[in-house]
């Protein structure tokens, strides 16, 4: 594929910037778009690494000229913003000088048998996202978010994900019943009750719930697991951040999987 001529965008009103625009800013605006925003060559590799595909390469002007192959040759379409404008589409700090529009994946429901992710209500995007990451690194392979959880495409979970929504089905906007659907045991921590995590005889695959930072998981999901956790802390902290504990957790449903390390 050769480098397709460019777009350029040098006034605040045109469209499409008004889109990207919104795409950073609104957390939820790729429901109404269609499209997710990847903000950054790192988040941009690790989606074209996982196979995607963006619509529309956005980059910089002073950018254009040097960008790599890799990412001005795989879009159908490319766009160079003036430098001055940049800012206004940037979710960061130290603004990155691209990023991609990707189609949002087809809604998708429920795999039943998968190991899954049920995310009870977190409102941190910061800890969604780490979630995501430590999920696909410890083969979980379904994300199960129940309303009032962060949007998980929106421009802050993706960053903290570091591209692993494209290694998993994430399915959000569900309701408690949806979550009876599921065929594979539910683990619910905690940090009062339930056997202790070292100890644990885990199953494979399961469903582990993690619950809002601050009422941890409701009771409702509680009555649904067949198992309560909690983690050991010697060092006598009241809790864990819930993006904390889920890496442990996760990370010991991995190491103790049958069949991983034959």
């Amino acid at each position: 594929m050769t480098r397709q001529p460019p777009t350029l965008i040098h006034s605040r009103d045109n469209t499409l910037l008004k889109e990207l625009r919104r795409l950073s800013q609104d957390s939820t605006a790729y429901r109404k778009q269609g499209r997710v925003w990847l903000e950054g060559d790192h988040l941009c590799s690790a989606a074209l690494a996982r196979g995607q595909r963006p619509e529309v390469a956005v980059f910089c002007e002073s950018f254009w000229p040097v960008a790599p192959a890799q990412f001005a040759q795989v879009a159908t379409k490319n766009i160079v913003i003036a430098d001055a404008l940049w800012q206004d589409i940037s979710g960061l700090e130290s603004p990155a000088r691209m990023g991609f529009v990707l189609a949002l994946p087809e809604g998708q429901g429920l795999e039943p048998g998968a190991p899954t992710v049920v995310l009870d209500r977190l409102q941190d995007a910061g800890n969604v996202g780490s979630i995501l990451r430590s999920a696909s690194a410890f083969g979980f392979t379904q994300i199960a978010a129940l309303k009032g959880t962060a949007a998980l495409w929106s421009a802050k979970v993706l960053r903290a994900g570091m591209g692993a929504h494209f290694a998993l089905r994430l399915v959000e906007g569900l309701e408690l019943q949806d979550i009876d659907t599921l065929r594979v045991p539910l683990l619910a921590t905690s940090s009062h009750l339930g056997d202790w995590l070292h100890r644990a005889q885990l199953p494979w695959p399961c469903g582990w719930i993690m619950g809002h930072e601050g009422q941890g998981v409701s009771a409702e999901l509680q009555q649904r697991a067949s198992r309560h956790i909690r983690i050991t802390q010697p060092g006598g902290e009241e809790s864990l951040n819930v993006g904390a504990a889920a890496a442990i957790c996760l990370h010991a449903s991995a190491a103790t999987r049958p069949g991983l390390h034959e």
